[in-house]
């Protein structure tokens, strides 16, 4: 069946009213119906006959949560307005297939949604008035039936006029008839059940009903049958498979009924016998189409559902595993070469895939966009889905040729393994998922096992990113402060300010914990710009206290994001003027790694500020392998110096090749014009050996911790106590 859409080539819709678009929906349905539609009405009444109709199958089409049974409704809505002709259920489904989402589409729902529910929806009218359809013929023709062949026991008299209403009623059916007796031995079967079964009377008439027995029969098929012919039951109802003289298989709906005598004696059996082979066949094709992927057709996300859910429940001592897999780079040849291209890679990556999962218990599905899964089950999962991702990836090695070109195609995997009844579907792919990440995080082309303790770093990773703007507005964050105490007379010069998170559940949180999180959601912005506000507050109040000190610096911590947003400086100076501060009491803290490779454009802010009288800090000097050349472009006026260089220190004697590392960079600083502090002072002699080689201040927990401001508070009064 055609599907013409807006978005493939179908006729355009003008942005009307939904009631508009509704009319012109029943309008269609009506033209298409009523030449097949026995009614005494005029097309324009039969069109107001079948509005209300249409906007109930638009309303169970937009429905939420989705109830495809309702449109069975309309099926039967089409019966009792006399559409009775088949081919007023074929228009019609036509009608829904090409019009219903065109006309009566939510918007918000995807292009891929609206035509899985118009399909669905289709299925339940087509049942819907199948149903309704049989009922209202089996309630007719077994009336009939059950009274003419009763009426054979009459009176001569009436014996013709109710052998030719038997006859009119019998082989003018639009169902199968057959009469048997207790034995089920055929008597007598009419046109229509001769033709269900091939058109030949024999293949028919003189069977036995046990002889009709199919593998497909539902267990109970049988006792019912039984049941009846004892006489326990009048009749039943089943739906019931019957092999044809050339092998085919007949799908039926059939009612078999009990016949009695005037007194009340079992004689005959009735059976009436509709054919849903079709109906069968179309609910099969629909069900394929909702459940594979229409571009690969590989089975898609809600068939791949169904079988882990199977397999992670299947319990006695059933393993499963599960391989996630990401195409790597593949996003770049959507973007460079186009979609098309893109599918017809996929197409070839699912063919490959599909012949790495051919063992009893294997498949391979399609989630969406470049992400496949392959699922394993049985006893010995460990190792086979191991090899299943080494198949996978052998594979996938060799080049795919699209259009003329030669594609290398690498993809990460994640790999869940593990007994069933432990974790549901939803838990064993987010495992997946994550572990498939840890491996393109690792340079792909690889796949990695799944680790209970990466997961739930993973998940409280993703928690506290999701948390952390609303952790912002609420307050949560606070800031800590470590002196920065001056070499040569033990005072303190400054303070670096230390942000830190105090969570409701994980409590309070380093900036290590939270700080990248922040920059890869760019939250990084408006939290550094409250640090920096706290921060100016706190220096210009320390200020306040002891102005006979000079000005206390405050250090704060500057993120590669905040140096290329554009409104640093601005930020920068409005909150140095509404609180106050000197900015020769402001230094900036920058890392090397930041600045490596620093162009013009980036160090243009850091400029500007240097000339307003700001302190740029160069942070954990000697990580980033930079070229000590460099040091003269870059607007800063003090080094920090990392602490893996005076760790040696510690030790008694001190390294000597640390002692002349640090010298040099002393010295090579102090050329510069540059002040250097040391960051990890954690000892007496390591202090000393410092002030020796001319560091100038210094911090780290020999001289405090990270505490409140109030602790600076109290080492500024002992100093000049």
């Amino acid at each position: 069946m055609n599907q013409p859409s807006s978005q493939a080539g179908g006729p355009a819709v003008e942005p009307d009213a939904p009631e508009d678009r509704l009319r012109r929906f029943a309008t269609i349905w009506s033209r298409a119906i009523f030449p097949a539609t026995a009614t005494s009405l005029t097309r324009p009444e039969f069109e107001g006959h079948l509005l209300p109709v249409a906007r109930e199958l638009r309303e169970a089409l937009h429905a939420r949560p989705f109830a495809p049974q309702s449109g069975q409704r309309i099926g039967r809505a089409l019966v009792e307005a006399h559409c009775t002709d088949p081919d007023a259920l074929s228009r019609t489904l036509g009608v829904i297939d090409a019009y219903l989402v065109l006309y009566c589409g939510d918007p918000g729902l995807s292009a891929e949604e609206s035509r899985a529910r118009c399909a669905r929806l289709q299925h339940a009218v087509a049942a819907g008035f199948a149903h309704a359809l049989r009922e209202r013929t089996l309630a007719e023709q077994e009336a009939i039936a059950r009274s003419t062949l009763l009426a054979r026991n009459d009176a001569l008299q009436a014996m013709h006029d109710t052998e030719v209403r038997f006859r009119a009623v019998f082989e003018g059916a639009a169902i199968g008839i057959a009469i048997a007796d207790l034995d089920g031995n055929v008597l007598e079967v009419n046109d229509t059940l001769t033709r269900m079964f091939g058109g030949l009377e024999h293949h028919v008439r003189g069977r036995r009903f046990t002889e009709w027995a199919h593998p497909e029969d539902r267990p109970h098929v049988w006792e019912l049958y039984r049941e009846l012919v004892r006489g326990e039951r009048e009749d039943y109802r089943t739906e019931k498979p019957f092999y044809r003289g050339d092998g085919t298989v007949l799908w039926t709906n059939l009612t078999v009924s009990l016949l009695r005598d005037a007194e009340g004696v079992p004689q005959y059996q009735l059976a009436l016998m509709e054919d849903t082979t079709e109906r069968r066949l179309l609910n099969l094709r629909l069900r394929y189409e909702a459940t594979h992927d229409a571009l690969t057709g590989l089975p898609n996300r809600t068939l791949f559902f169904e079988r882990l859910e199977k397999a992670v429940t299947a319990g006695d001592g059933n393993r499963f595993g599960l391989c996630y897999l990401d195409l790597d780079g593949f996003k770049a040849i959507n973007d460079s070469l186009g979609h098309a291209t893109g599918d017809r890679l996929l197409v070839e990556v699912a063919d490959r895939l599909q012949s790495c999962a051919t063992a009893p218990g294997e498949m391979v599905a399609r989630l969406g966009g470049d992400e496949f899964v392959a699922l394993t089950t049985g006893p010995d999962t460990e190792r086979e889905v191991d090899e299943l991702a080494a198949r996978i990836l052998g594979a996938l090695s060799a080049p795919i040729n699209v259009d003329g070109r030669e594609f290398t195609v690498r993809g990460s995997i994640g790999i869940v393994e593990g007994p069933a009844g432990e974790r549901t579907s939803a838990e064993v792919l987010r495992s997946a998922d994550i572990t498939m990440y840890r491996a393109k995080s690792a340079g792909g082309n690889r796949y990695e096992l799944a680790d209970p303790e990466a997961d739930a770093r993973a998940i409280t990773r993703h928690g506290l990113t999701t948390a952390l703007p609303a952790a912002l507005e609420r307050g949560e964050f606070f800031i800590e402060y470590q002196p920065l105490v001056h070499l040569g007379d033990g005072t303190v010069h400054g303070a670096e300010a230390l942000v830190r998170w105090c969570h409701p559940q994980h409590g309070v949180l380093g900036p290590d914990r939270f700080i990248p999180l922040a920059e890869r959601t760019g939250l990084i912005v408006p939290l550094g710009r409250w640090v920096l506000e706290e921060s100016v507050r706190q220096a210009r109040y320390w200020s306040t206290r002891h102005s006979d000190g000079g000005p206390l610096r405050i250090n704060v911590n500057l993120s590669p994001a905040q140096l290329t947003h554009p409104g640093l400086v601005a930020d920068t100076v409005d909150v140095l003027e509404r609180s106050g501060l000197d900015p020769g009491a402001l230094c900036l803290e920058v890392t090397e790694s930041a600045l490596i490779g620093a162009d013009e454009d980036l160090l243009k802010p850091l400029r500007q500020l240097a000339e307003l009288g700001v302190d740029i800090a160069l942070d954990d000097f000697g990580t980033g392998y930079s070229n000590l050349a460099n040091l003269r472009r870059l607007p800063v006026s003090v080094l920090k110096l990392d602490r893996s260089f005076t760790q040696g220190m510690q030790q008694h004697p001190c390294d000597p090749v640390d002692l002349k590392i640090v010298e040099g960079i002393v010295s090579l600083a102090h050329s510069l014009e540059l002040a250097v502090t040391v960051e990890g002072v954690e000892t007496g002699a390591q202090a000393e050996q410092l002030r020796e080689l001319g560091c100038d201040t210094a911090q780290g927990w020999y001289y405090a911790r990270p505490g409140a401001p109030d602790r600076i508070h109290s080492l500024l009064l002992a100093d000049a106590v």
